[in-house]
């Protein structure tokens, strides 16, 4: 006759089941979550963020519109969900298109706010160009950077580097005159870069200034010889004289809305790998990534209706060494969070309760000793 199991010796058979379910819980999770253990990409990515947009900005130059919708630059939760965003993709900062005018001062005011309580970071770049593309009094770019310093340069969100960095946008149409009497005295502050072309234009200026981001949107990494040995040219010369080095990578461009002729082919992302690809090849201190919601010129990677979400999921594999859905982050969680309790540790789970309810009917059932 066989011997029947006694109670206790039911209990113990169900404590080992329900341990090797839990240890199969854990097992379970640490496969399926490599992203935990997955080191960031140690070069800061910056992406270029435009502030000027009003609901009306969207009837001009555009064929593709955000997925929130066309928003208002003024809008503080579209503010949130980028950088949300931006973080899951493994974007590091913004560089914000500025300079000193109501409208523009009000929405860096709003954006520091959240990028401060995000744990995001955030550079300048100045716009010393007009909208006819002509250059700013020199005064006036002055009085702006004393605004800028005056005003937002002391928040944290603008201390990536040593001192916040603002990038002097269109200075190939000042003198080197004038290019100093500006950043004198104001370098002991900021960080001014250079947005010089090519290693000349740099060399120029790289007495009054403190480095270089080059804005390079229309290359095409397929015809444009020699793309990446000037980026490390770049890059080598901008880092003999000691300053910080911002290089360049784009998804694709289109600006035949806006006057221009060249077309980039975004190419499902892989556009975007090999520019990313060349540019962490130049040494960058950073890479600047053209661009947030450049939706004119159609360089933008925010999610949109015509792309959706492809060009963060492709930066998350760069960045961050997986292929997270960005649409999947919920919008009130920080960027870099995953709901961790998915399909595999609900299996598991489900299999703590099966063995438990298997062990009370058993128990139920058994017959007197």
């Amino acid at each position: 006759m066989k011997p029947t199991r006694t109670a206790k010796q039911w209990q113990r058979a169900i404590v080992v089941f329900i341990g090797v379910a839990v240890i199969l819980t854990g097992c379970t999770t640490a496969a399926r979550v490599p992203a935990a253990v997955v080191q960031p990409n140690p070069i800061p990515a910056l992406s270029y963020y435009y502030i000027w947009y009003d609901t009306g900005s969207w009837d001009r130059a555009k064929v593709d519109y955000p997925t929130l919708g066309r928003y208002s630059s003024d809008d503080v939760a579209v503010m949130r969900q980028h950088i949300q965003w931006a973080k899951a993709a493994g974007i590091t900062g913004f560089i914000v298109s500025w300079k000193s005018t109501d409208p523009l001062n009000r929405r860096l005011e709003k954006l520091i706010k959240v990028a401060d309580a995000e744990n995001f970071k955030l550079e300048i770049i100045y716009q010393g160009l007009d909208f006819d593309r002509k250059p700013l009094p020199v005064d006036r770019i002055a009085a702006d950077l004393d605004y800028f310093i005056e005003h937002y340069a002391s928040d944290k969100a603008f201390y990536l580097f040593d001192k916040p960095v603002v990038i002097w946008s269109g200075i190939w149409e000042f003198s080197p005159e004038d290019v100093a009497r500006v950043t004198e005295g104001r370098r002991d502050r900021l960080f001014i870069l250079a947005s010089e072309k090519n290693v000349d234009g740099y060399r120029r200026v790289a007495h009054a200034v403190d480095g270089d981001a080059y804005y390079w949107s229309s290359v095409n990494p397929d015809t444009f010889k020699g793309y990446a040995e000037k980026l490390t040219e770049m890059g080598q010369a901008v880092h003999a004289n000691g300053g910080l080095w911002i290089a360049p990578a784009a998804a694709g461009f289109d600006a035949r809305l806006v006057g221009g002729t060249t077309v980039v082919d975004r190419k499902d992302g892989e556009t975007l790998r090999q520019e990313m690809d060349v540019a962490v090849r130049s040494a960058p201190d950073a890479i600047g990534l053209i661009s947030w919601n450049e939706f004119s010129e159609n360089s933008h990677i925010e999610p949109s209706a015509s792309n959706g979400t492809r060009y963060l999921n492709v930066l998350a594999g760069l960045r961050l060494g997986v292929t997270a859905q960005v649409a999947d982050f919920d919008s009130s969680e920080p960027g870099n969070t995953r709901n961790n309790f998915d399909g595999g540790r609900i299996v598991a789970l489900g299999l703590i309760v099966a063995l438990v309810l298997t062990g009370a009917i058993l128990l139920a059932r058994r017959k007197p000793v």
